[in-house]
């Protein structure tokens, strides 16, 4: 069986049972599976991370999560609406982000994770996007998953951009769970689409060599179901694939060479 890249994805931090935990939601962990990736979990913790772990990592995801991006962060006040936080998670985020891309290592960002993009690339929020006038309000329907996960609005996907690369149409459903998103879009950043309102859906790194995107709405949803969800994870695992065949390559050579090579 041909090997599966290896994909971090960032844990949040909870309290399970009286005790501090560290968590990733299913339905990620099996989006990476059912597109031949193997998923393996990062913890986190206030003081950061390691960001040498990368160098063994042929992707990493970023996935959403109840909790916001503390908003001192990005330099604002807080908001009443805003009462979920996770710095431990915060401060992962924040060491992983600029690591992976000077890696050049496909960096794929959900929900909470696309804010992160935003904030690490200097960017801003709103922290309750249904307070601001013309806006829509984007949280989730009450009701059971498969209500909340339904498409709820249309995506106008700019063209000439990394999604229009992967998917060939100019319009998309998706769904909505959100309170937050982007204000001020961070530096560096490209928009990809937007919601019938004008909020910023989905925004690529500017320059990026590899996958370097990330979407506001949840594609790990039933991906398999919905095309342009379908053709993001397509995307994010082709360039999985490519680093782990060009870690392979760099391995081989290195082991003719005499030179050590880090061995997963």
């Amino acid at each position: 069986m041909p090997q599966r890249p290896l994909v971090g994805v960032i844990a949040c931090r909870r309290e399970v049972e009286g005790h501090a935990a560290h968590m990733v939601t299913d339905k990620y962990l099996r989006a990476l599976l059912d597109y031949g990736l193997a998923p393996v979990m990062i913890p986190v913790w206030e003081e950061g991370v390691d960001v040498a772990l990368l160098e063994r990592l042929d992707g990493l995801l970023l996935t959403g999560s109840y909790t916001n991006v503390e908003p001192q962060r990005y330099g604002a006040v807080r908001a009443a609406e805003n009462t979920r936080d996770d710095g431990d998670r915060d401060a992962v985020a924040m060491a992983l982000i600029p690591a992976a891309l000077d890696r050049k290592l496909p960096l794929f960002g959900v929900c909470r994770g696309f804010q992160e993009f935003n904030v690490a690339f200097g960017g801003s929020l709103y922290q309750a996007v249904q307070n601001v006038p013309g806006m829509l309000d984007h949280r989730e329907p009450a009701g059971d998953k498969a209500a909340q996960y339904a498409p709820s609005h249309d995506l106008a996907i700019e063209p000439g951009g990394a999604i229009a690369a992967l998917y060939d149409r100019p319009t998309a459903r998706v769904n909505s769970l959100h309170q937050q998103g982007i204000d001020s879009l961070g530096a560096g950043l490209r928009v990809e689409g937007r919601a019938p309102d004008g909020l910023i859906e989905a925004v690529s790194v500017t320059g990026a060599e590899r996958f370097a995107l990330a979407v506001q709405w949840h594609p790990e949803w039933q991906p398999q179901a919905h095309p342009l969800y379908d053709a993001l994870f397509r995307g994010f695992a082709t360039a999985c694939r490519d680093t782990l065949t060009e870690r392979d390559v760099a391995c081989q050579s290195n082991s003719l060479t005499g030179e050590v090579f880090n061995e997963r």
